[in-house]
């Protein structure tokens, strides 16, 4: 299953690893972003499925304002990745769930699955250990 992603993270070094292993899972990634404008520009120029968003980006702690707005207000499909799950621990309208970072490769590929089969209506029975999922 192919998916349109977009990886919202202002660490370049984590936002390429994260183009690496989606593009070796098969997705299209259609953009990387470091703060709210460009991700903002880039989900409108292509359609996304799924926002790997961060919660700190390169304009201050805006990821989650934006996340509500892709998932609310757009239709796409959020997953936060961040090194501060607790600033969503209330969950966030519009989202999945949120991914710890640091993590490694397969925690994402099946976060990924996970939200992306949620997204077409056929979830996995459960979701991963390390995706904490909003109620």
């Amino acid at each position: 299953m192919s998916a349109r992603i977009l990886i919202i993270e202002d660490e370049a070094l984590v936002a390429m690893e994260l183009r690496f292993v989606l593009e070796d899972l098969g997705h299209e990634v259609v953009g990387t972003a470091a703060d709210v404008r460009t991700a903002r520009e880039l989900a409108s120029a292509a359609e996304v499925d799924l926002a790997l968003v961060d919660i700190h980006l390169s304009d201050g702690p805006t990821g989650i304002e934006l996340g509500r707005e892709l998932g609310q207000e757009r239709g796409v499909t959020v997953l936060f990745m961040t090194a501060n799950p607790g600033m969503v621990h209330q969950g966030v309208a519009g989202t999945i769930g949120v991914l710890a970072k640091p993590t490694d490769e397969a925690s994402v590929q099946t976060a990924v699955d996970y939200a992306l089969r949620r997204r077409l209506g056929r979830p996995m029975e459960y979701a991963p250990p390390e995706l904490r999922l909003f109620a």
